[in-house]
C-alpha cells in the first residue's frame, strides 16, 4: 500500500509541474503585453513624465466642473490620483453654468523649474453678449503634478476676441516658448469648395470651420507676445488631396463643421512637426493629421501620408474616432508613442485612451495603430510592473 501511495504521488507530482509552468508561464507572458483600450477614460489625453513616473490628464474622467488625473509607471497600468483642478479656486475665471458643464476640456500640464503649469481650455465668465461658445484659454500652477492647480490669474491667459480651445505649449531651443491653440469654429462660416457642395446637395447652408494658431508666449505664461499666426486649416479646393480625409463629417452629412484642433507641436531632427486632428469629435470620422516646417510658426506643410490616425472598421476593426492625441515616449527613451483617445464597438460614446507605437524618420510620421491586440510593453519596462 505504501509503495502504491508514493507511486500515486510521484505521479500526480509530475503531471502538476507541467501546469504550474504554463501557468507561471501564462501570467509572465500577460505581464509583458498590454492590448488597447487602456482602463482609463479620458477625451484629449494629454501625458507628462517626471521623476520616473507618468501623469495623464484629459477631459471628463470623471471630473466634476475641473480637471482628474492618473498615474503610472510603464504607461499600461494606470492608478487613479483624483480631482487636482477645481474651477472654484481663488483665482478661477470660468463659469461652471455655461454650456457643456463649463467646458473644461483638454488639460495639458508642463514642468517648468519645479512647478507644474495646466494649461487648458473652459467658458469665460465675462460674457456680456451671451455667446453659448464663449471658450479661452487659462493656466493653473502647482508644486506637485497631482495638484492642487490653482488658477495663476483670474482670467484667461489673452483673448483673440473669438473662442479658442485645445492649448499646447512648445519650448524650443533658443529658449522660445509657443502657445498653439483652436479657434473654435462657432459663429466662423468659411466659403470653400467644400461648402458650395454642401449647399448644392442640400446637406448644409454653410460650413464653419475650426483653425489652428500659434503664437510666442511669455516666459512666465502671463501672456503673448505679438499676434497669432494662422498655421493650419481645412483645405479650401476639392482637388487638395487633405480635402478627402478632412470633410469626411461634411460629406457624410453628419454636421456643418469641418475641425483643425487638438494640435500637439514637437521638434525632430531640426523639423518642427504639429499633429492635428479633423473631422466631427463625436463622430467615427475623427483621425489625426501632420504637417511640419523649419519653423515654429510655420508655414507648414501638410504630409502626403495623412491621416496617419483612422478608424479601422473598414479593414474588420472596432475602433472609430481616433484623435486629439500626444505624444510621450517608454521609460528608457527609446521609443515614441502616440496617446489618443477613441471608441470601440464594446465602449460605444465613451472615449477610452489608447497608446500605439509611432515612428519619425526623415520627415515623415508613421503610426503603427489604431490596435487592439497585445503588444510588448514599452522599452525599459520590466515584466513584474505593478499598479
Amino acid at each position: 500500500m505504501k509503495y502504491i501511495l508514493l507511486s500515486f504521488l510521484f505521479f500526480t507530482g509530475l503531471s502538476m509541474h507541467p501546469a504550474e509552468a504554463q501557468t507561471t508561464q501564462r501570467v509572465k507572458s500577460a505581464k509583458a503585453t498590454y492590448s488597447n483600450p487602456l482602463d482609463v477614460q479620458f477625451g484629449d489625453p494629454y501625458v507628462l513624465h517626471t521623476g520616473g513616473t507618468y501623469y495623464m490628464y484629459g477631459t471628463g474622467g470623471g471630473a466634476e466642473k475641473g480637471f482628474a488625473a492618473y498615474s503610472s509607471k510603464d504607461l499600461v497600468n494606470w492608478k487613479p490620483e483624483g480631482q487636482v483642478y477645481f474651477h472654484d479656486n481663488k483665482n478661477g475665471w470660468s463659469d461652471p453654468n455655461a454650456g457643456w458643464g463649463g467646458a473644461y476640456w483638454a488639460p495639458e500640464v508642463y514642468e517648468v523649474n519645479g512647478k507644474f503649469y495646466m494649461f487648458y481650455s473652459a467658458q469665460w465668465k465675462e460674457n456680456p453678449t451671451n455667446q453659448e461658445e464663449n471658450f479661452r484659454i487659462g493656466v493653473a500652477v502647482a508644486d506637485k503634478p497631482t495638484g492642487p492647480f490653482v488658477d495663476m490669474a483670474n482670467h484667461p491667459v489673452f483673448d483673440p476676441g473669438y473662442p479658442i480651445i485645445d492649448a499646447n505649449v512648445f519650448f524650443d531651443t533658443d529658449g522660445k516658448v509657443y502657445l498653439y491653440y483652436s479657434r473654435a469654429a462657432y459663429k466662423h462660416p468659411v466659403e470653400s469648395e467644400i461648402a458650395d457642395l454642401a449647399r448644392k446637395k442640400g446637406w448644409f447652408m454653410e460650413i464653419e470651420e475650426s483653425w489652428v494658431y500659434g503664437v510666442e508666449l511669455k516666459s512666465d505664461f502671463s501672456g503673448v507676445i505679438g499676434e497669432p499666426v494662422l498655421l493650419l486649416r481645412p483645405p479650401v479646393s476639392l482637388t487638395d488631396k487633405q480635402a478627402e480625409w478632412e470633410s469626411r463629417s461634411v460629406t457624410a452629412n453628419e454636421v456643418n463643421r469641418r475641425w483643425t484642433e487638438g494640435s500637439v507641436t514637437f521638434r525632430k531632427d531640426g523639423l518642427y512637426y504639429i499633429m492635428y486632428s479633423a473631422n466631427y469629435f463625436g463622430g467615427q470620422h475623427y483621425a489625426v493629421g501632420y504637417a511640419t516646417s523649419s519653423s515654429p510658426l510655420g508655414p507648414f506643410k501638410k504630409a502626403a501620408n495623412n491621416p496617419v490616425l483612422q478608424k479601422n472598421t473598414a479593414k474588420g476593426g472596432t475602433v472609430t474616432g481616433t484623435g486629439h492625441n500626444s505624444i510621450t515616449y517608454s521609460p528608457d527613451g527609446k521609443e515614441m508613442f502616440i496617446v489618443y483617445h477613441a471608441r470601440t464597438t464594446e465602449t460605444g460614446d465613451e472615449r477610452v485612451v489608447f497608446i500605439d507605437r509611432m515612428e519619425v524618420r526623415d520627415g515623415i510620421i508613421k503610426v503603427l495603430g489604431p490596435t487592439t491586440t497585445p503588444h510588448k510593453l514599452p522599452s525599459g519596462v520590466g515584466t513584474d510592473s505593478k499598479k
